[in-house]
C-alpha cells in the first residue's frame, strides 16, 4: 500500500471505512496509569463505539452551524476525546488546531490571531486562559469540553465557499517553530495524512505492520505530526489499536508495554537514554514488541538498546513539512546501527545534498538535504503551505526542491546520516524551540539590556536552552537568573524557559547588531564548560494541564 485507499478522500470517510471492516476490535486503549493522570477510568473503545460517538458531534457542531472553512482548537492533550472531535469536525470539512497543552499566554494570543479558530474543545481548568488569551486578541471564541456539551453557535460563517470536502481539503493546522520568532502554521490536507498512513502500512521490511493484529503504543503528543499522521492514519488504515499515553513514563514504560500487549512502540531520542539507565531486569526482554520506530536516537544507545531488550529501533526522518511525501527510513538491513544513519531514500523520494552555495557535494561530505516526491507531483505528501506566509513557503520550496535546513552525509551506497540543524533551533526532549521566540519574552523583563538564546549540549534532553544576558545595572545574580526563567514559565511552555543563565558583558553581534549565531554556540558551549552558567533546569517543570 503505497498510495491512498481508492474511494477514501478524507480522514473521515477513512475511519468510517475503517469502522465497516473492523467494527467490534479495539480503537483505542487506556491503561490505568494514563486514565489517572487524564481524571478518567482505564478503558478501551471500539471502532463502532468511537463511531457512535462521533456521529453524534458532527450532528452537534452541523447545528452549531460549524463547516468548510471553519478552523477549531482542540487542547485535550492525549485524551481520547481528541479523535471524537477531530474525525467529527472533519466529516464537515472544519480543520483542526491541536494546542501544545504547555503553551501559555504569549503563545495562546499569537495562535488565536494566527489561526483564527472559533471554537476550542478543552477541559475546565484551560478555559480562563483561552478567555483571557481571546479578550486580549479582541477575538470571539466558543468553549466547549471533551463531551462536546453545549456546542456554541459559530460565530461568524464560513470564509469561503461551500464545497464537500475532499483529499485536498485543509484537514489540520500544526504549528512548528521557525527562525523567525513565532512558529508557522503548516496547513495539512486529507491527502497529506492518508498518505502518511498508507506510507506506513506499506513500507514492509523490519516495520511490516499486519493488518488486524498491531497494537501501537505511543506517548508522543498529538500536537504532532509523529503521533497524528504516522501513529493514527497506521492503525486506522489497518485495523490496529492505538494504546495511548498522557507521557513517557520511564519507570512504568515497560509495564505499560506488558499490559497493553503493544506490538509496535514509537520513541523519541530521549526515551532509549532514560530505559538504558534503569537497572536491567530478568523481565527486559518480557514483552511483546516488535519494533520500535523513531528517530534520534544517540547512537552511542542505539545497538545497546537492541542487544537489552530485543528490539530493533527504526530511525526515520521526515519533517512536518514533508509528511509522508519525503520521508527516509531505515527499515531494511544495513540499518548502520549506532552511526545516525537513518536510511536510504526509496525510488519515490528524490534527494540533494548541497553545499551554501546549492551545488551537489562530494558523498560523504556533510550539506543541506532538499527532498521532493519523485514523478508529476513533487510536492505529493507534503505540507500545501505555511498558513499567511507564501513568502516562507515559496523559499522553502526554491528551485523545486524542499529545503530541509537539515545538514546531513550521503555515502556512495546512499545511506544518509545526520549531521546538524541549519536552522536556527533548539530540539529538547524532541520539542523545538525557536531562540528568537524566547529572546523576545526575555528582553521584556527590565533588568535586561541584552540577551541571546543558544542550545547547549544535554546528555538526557539532547539539547538545552542557554540564555546570555547582558544585564542593565551592574553584575547579574542567581535572584535575576531566577526572575528570568520564571517569566518565560508565565509566558511560555514550560521546556522552552531556559535551563541555564549566563551573565554576560557582551554579545558577539555582526557590523549591523545582528546576533552571530555561530559564535553564540561557541560561546555558550564554553560559558557551560568553565561553569560560568547558573544551572535552574530545576524550575522546568511540566505545569497541570
Amino acid at each position: 500500500m503505497n498510495e491512498s485507499p481508492p474511494g477514501v478522500g478524507t480522514v473521515a470517510e477513512a475511519f468510517a471505512a475503517a469502522v465497516a471492516r473492523y467494527g467490534s476490535k479495539d480503537w483505542l486503549i487506556v491503561l490505568p496509569e494514563t486514565a489517572a493522570a487524564l481524571g478518567i477510568e482505564p478503558h478501551s473503545v471500539s471502532y463502532q463505539q468511537a463511531a457512535e460517538q462521533i456521529t453524534r458531534l458532527r450532528d452537534a457542531y452541523a447545528a452549531a452551524g460549524y463547516a468548510a472553512g471553519h478552523r477549531a482548537g482542540l487542547l485535550l492533550s492525549n485524551r481520547p476525546e481528541f479523535y471524537a472531535h477531530w474525525f467529527a469536525l472533519n466529516a464537515l470539512g472544519v480543520s483542526v488546531v491541536p494546542i501544545n497543552p504547555d503553551w501559555r499566554a504569549a503563545e495562546l494570543e499569537f495562535l488565536l490571531e494566527h489561526s483564527e479558530i472559533c471554537v476550542v474543545v478543552t477541559l475546565d481548568q484551560r478555559r480562563g486562559d483561552l478567555a483571557a488569551a481571546a479578550r486580549a486578541t479582541g477575538r470571539t471564541l466558543a468553549l466547549t469540553g471533551p463531551e462536546g456539551e453545549d456546542i456554541a453557535a459559530a460565530a461568524y460563517p464560513v470564509p469561503r465557499a461551500l464545497r464537500a470536502p475532499d483529499a485536498a481539503s485543509e484537514c489540520a493546522l500544526l504549528y512548528t517553530s521557525g527562525t523567525t520568532g513565532r512558529p508557522k502554521g503548516c496547513v495539512l490536507s486529507n491527502e497529506y495524512f492518508l498518505r502518511a498512513g498508507a506510507w506506513y502500512a506499506g513500507i514492509g521490511g523490519l516495520c511490516t505492520v499486519r493488518p488486524g493484529a498491531e497494537r501501537m503504543i505511543t506517548p508522543l503528543p498529538l500536537t504532532h505530526m509523529n503521533a497524528m499522521a504516522c501513529s493514527t492514519m497506521c492503525m486506522l488504515l489497518t485495523g490496529g489499536s492505538l494504546v495511548l499515553l498522557d507521557r513517557f513514563h520511564p519507570r512504568s514504560w515497560w509495564e505499560s508495554v506488558r499490559a497493553s500487549g503493544a506490538t509496535i512502540m514509537h520513541y523519541l531520542g530521549v526515551m532509549p537514554a532514560m530505559l538504558l539507565a534503569a537497572p536491567e531486569s530478568a523481565t527486559d526482554r518480557d514483552h511483546s514488541l516488535r519494533f520500535g520506530f523513531g528517530a534520534g536516537v544517540n547512537p552511542r544507545h542505539h545497538a545497546p538498546f537492541e542487544r537489552r531488550f530485543g528490539i530493533p529501533l527504526i530511525e526515520a526522518w521526515a519533517m512536518t513539512e514533508t509528511g509522508a511525501g519525503a520521508v527516509v527510513i531505515a527499515n531494511r538491513e544495513p540499518r548502520h546501527v549506532g552511526t545516525a544513519c537513518f536510511g536510504a531514500a526509496e525510488a519515490n523520494v528524490e534527494c540533494r545534498v548541497v553545499d551554501e552555495a546549492g551545488a551537489d557535494v562530494a558523498p560523504g561530505d556533510p550539506g543541506e538535504l532538499l527532498v521532493r516526491h519523485a514523478g508529476e507531483r513533487p510536492r505529493y505528501g507534503f505540507f500545501s503551505e505555511y498558513l499567511k506566509d507564501p513568502e516562507a513557503t515559496a523559499a522553502a520550496w526554491a528551485g523545486g526542491w524542499f529545503h530541509t535546513g537539515d545538514l546531513v552525509t550521503r555515502d556512495p551506497d546512499g545511506y544518509f546520516r545526520f549531521v546538524d540543524r541549519k536552522k536556527n533551533l533548539i530540539r529538547r526532549s524532541g520539542e523545538n524551540i525557536s531562540a528568537l521566540e524566547v529572546e523576545s519574552v526575555l528582553a521584556q523583563h527590565p533588568g535586561v539590556r541584552a540577551v541571546a538564546v543558544t542550545a547547549v549540549p544535554d546528555p538526557l534532553r539532547g539539547e538545552e536552552v542557554l540564555a546570555c544576558v547582558v544585564p542593565k545595572a551592574g553584575r547579574g545574580d542567581e535572584r535575576l537568573a531566577q526572575l528570568l526563567v520564571s517569566q518565560c514559565l508565565e509566558r511560555l511552555a514550560y521546556f522552552k524557559a531556559p535551563g541555564y543563565v549566563a551573565f554576560c558583558s557582551e554579545l558577539p553581534l555582526t557590523p549591523t547588531e545582528k546576533i552571530q549565531r555561530g559564535q553564540l554556540k561557541t560561546l555558550g558551549l564554553t560559558l557551560l564548560e568553565r561553569g560560568a552558567c547558573l544551572d535552574l533546569r530545576c524550575m522546568k517543570r511540566r505545569s497541570a494541564s
